[in-house]
């Protein structure tokens, strides 16, 4: 006798996490695959590292953000927390294995006990692509390097197709030195063990009115009025690079040798011309003191890339600085380190929408799988025979499948074709079995021919799907106006295979 069902289970996606379909998952591919290509032109290599870490590791690294890291429960004798992002724990793996000169790249989770903000990207759980280089370098040349990998990685976004520019192509980099913001905040009265404090109130220019900072530098961080309005004289500057830096060489009561911001405009100067030796990256950026980077271990440069809408910010897409303290703090070694990092899940929503765009602009499928052909059979063709031709695919390494089904109708195999956007039909009837024969049909132009089973099979089917490929790629560069190659992106959900009939 069968035992009464239970109690139904909550069945929910957990609050700040996501769930990703098929053809969301090919859409995230193609992005790793834009980063990734764009990380290891510039020579970095990967690694990887734990989700979680000792807790102590994690713990006092983050400033006020500290407060959202994700504690485990204790599971045996070590206090362990989630990774919170993938700097810290790139510190501590250059700690561990004494490394001093690398060049990494790591895509991976972390995880913030943050209240979700889904509209606005804002999750517990998402990705973070980061590029970091450690070593003892010449002043400002890794962290230029580090710059123009991330504007290099948004102008590829942009250059996808026509879409992609609309959705990723206005953007700025704001750029700030962590140096120079403590020496406007000691000129302007602030002490110094309150100055990363201060740092993180002047960070929420970017989201609240300077009203509100000021009243928050006042009333939470104790600031006198009239410290707390000297500050907003700087912090609410921004302008082009040379501009802003000329006018702060003039200020003197600034650059008077006291407060260490010679120093700072020297290696931002520096940066400039690196920056605009390298094609000209510097006309993409903004000199803004308003950029504070509220995490404690930033010590020299720190940038942020915002999307704009003419001149109007629309959110942070990536962000960085250099940290040269942070693997001292583990090892008692000094190994100087500089960063990237992108804001990956707001990139992959932007590139999502472009990419719906693009498909329904051409009366597309969405390709979430990267089936090539379709073995089909006519007739009294069986199941065995179409897995002996698939087969040959396969062993071709040319993605391939065919349908479960004893004896799928021939219009239902072509629906499936048409569904999930597989460019050509291999047909199996009873006179090519005979003959040792294949039909090959291409579904984009409606040509079909009769070759014969081996090497001139699979050499037509090569021919034809290279001819797929640089149509498709005529069709975005025409579209684009670029030298770019476009998705052939996601727009609904992938065909399931067609039931028995």
């Amino acid at each position: 006798m069968a035992s009464a069902p239970g109690p139904h289970r909550t069945i929910k996606v957990p609050k700040g996490a996501r769930d990703f379909l098929p053809e969301q998952m090919a859409v995230r591919q193609r992005v790793f695959d834009v980063v990734t290509r764009v990380f290891e032109r510039h020579g970095a290599v990967t690694i990887d590292t734990p989700v979680f870490e000792l807790k102590e590791t994690l713990l006092g690294q983050y400033g006020e953000e500290s407060k959202l890291i994700y504690d485990l429960a204790d599971q045996g004798g070590e206090l362990l927390s989630l990774r919170y992002d993938l700097t810290v724990p790139f510190a501590r793996f250059l700690a561990t294995y004494k490394i001093t000169n690398l060049k990494r790249y790591q895509l991976g989770r972390v995880y913030r006990r943050d209240q979700p903000a889904i509209s606005r990207g804002r999750f517990r759980e998402f990705y973070q692509c980061d590029l970091d280089i450690a070593g003892d370098y010449p002043c400002m040349v890794a962290d230029a390097e580090a710059l123009r990998v991330l504007i290099e990685v948004l102008d590829e976004f942009a250059g996808l197709s026509e879409h992609h520019r609309r959705r990723l192509g206005s953007y700025q980099i704001k750029l700030s030195h962590r140096q120079l913001l403590d020496a406007v905040l000691s000129l302007c009265g602030v002490p110094a063990d309150k100055l990363r404090s201060v740092c993180s109130s002047i960070d929420k220019l970017d989201k609240e009115p300077w009203e509100a900072v000021r009243r928050e530098m006042i009333e939470v961080k104790q600031l006198a009025p009239q410290t707390a309005e000297r500050i907003g004289e700087y912090v609410t500057r921004s302008d082009a690079p040379w501009a802003l830096l000329e006018a702060l060489r003039a200020d003197t009561a600034l650059c008077c040798g006291r407060y260490g911001a010679e120093a700072a405009l020297d290696e931002m100067q520096r940066l400039f011309e690196f920056l605009e030796a390298m094609g000209g990256a510097l006309s993409r950026c903004v000199f803004c003191l308003s950029l504070a980077r509220g995490l404690d271990y930033y010590t020299g440069l720190i940038f942020e890339a915002v999307l704009t809408d003419g001149n109007t910010p629309l959110g942070s897409v990536g962000a960085g600085g250099r940290y040269d303290k942070l693997v001292e703090d583990f090892c008692g070694r000094r190994v100087p380190c500089v960063g990237a990092s992108l804001g990956i899940e707001r990139i992959f929503s932007l590139v999502e929408e472009a990419e719906r765009e693009w498909a329904a602009a051409r009366n597309r499928p969405i390709r979430a799988s990267k089936t090539r052909v379709l073995v089909a059979g006519i007739g009294r063709v069986n199941l065995t025979e179409r897995m002996r031709l698939c087969d040959e695919l396969w062993r071709a390494q040319i993605p391939a499948e065919f349908v479960y089904a004893p004896k799928p109708k021939m219009p239902r195999q072509l629906q499936y074709a048409l569904e999930t956007g597989i460019p050509l039909l291999a047909i199996l009837g009873e006179d090519e079995l005979a003959q040792n024969r294949v039909a090959l049909k291409r579904l984009s132009t409606q040509q079909q021919v009769t070759v014969e089973r081996g090497a001139a099979f699979l050499q037509q089917v090569r021919e034809w799907l290279a001819a797929e490929e640089d149509e498709q790629g005529r069709e975005d560069t025409s579209a684009s106006g670029e030298n770019g190659t476009a998705p052939g992106g996601p727009a609904k959900a992938a065909a399931a295979p067609p039931t028995p009939q």
